[in-house]
């Protein structure tokens, strides 16, 4: 069994980000979904975005740490898009963590916006679309590939799916990908049953 903090996107807590959570612990792990917008949902990208952007980075980042603060070490950290930046962080700056999920998203491991080095032999996951803007498009693909090439494990992938659709691991959004999401869940499931 495995203990997982999912982190959200910038469109809130949605639903469809606690059915992924409730998707992923099948199997009988323990996922936690903490709401980092105080109950906020946002029904366009755009939205959340300035929402995030309006947002003391500090702040959010104590947020953050005080979600993982009672937890145990060994976690796995998970994120959807902007909540992979939270994820990442923590899983390569607090001790101890057991394995990484990111769907969507994924920062460089070395250059301005790195957390550092990825640690020696975490098992890590990402996932997201072939022709996603924000993913395939900006770099995130070329990091997530540069980071499991250095994850020193064989249980380290990069996965892609056919399609443009940023979030489309969310059931509550339009940009939702029923074939894609559920070939992602199968994936992270046996990851989790692997750890």
């Amino acid at each position: 069994m495995a203990e997982i903090i999912l982190f959200h996107h910038v469109q809130g807590l949605t639903p469809g980000v606690i059915e992924l959570g409730a998707r992923l612990a099948e199997g009988g792990h323990v996922v936690r979904t903490p709401d980092l917008f105080d109950g906020r949902i946002f029904d366009r990208l755009e939205d959340g975005f300035a929402y995030m952007q309006s947002l003391d980075a500090e702040s959010i980042s104590h947020q953050v740490d005080e979600s993982v603060g009672e937890l145990p070490d060994d976690l796995v950290y998970a994120g959807i898009s902007w909540g992979v930046k939270h994820a990442q962080r923590l899983a390569q700056t607090r001790p101890g963590a057991r394995g990484a999920l990111f769907f969507e998203a994924c920062f460089p491991i070395t250059g301005e916006w790195a957390f550092g080095p990825w640690p020696s032999a975490l098992p890590v996951q990402v996932h997201g679309m072939d022709q996603d803007e924000f993913f395939a498009l900006e770099g995130d693909l070329d990091a997530a590939r540069e980071l499991v090439a250095s994850a020193g494990t064989p249980n380290a992938a990069v996965f892609t799916y056919s399609g443009e659709s940023h979030l489309f691991t969310d059931g509550s959004l339009p940009s939702y990908d029923e074939q894609a999401t559920q070939l992602a869940v199968d994936r992270a499931r046996k990851f989790l049953n692997e750890l």
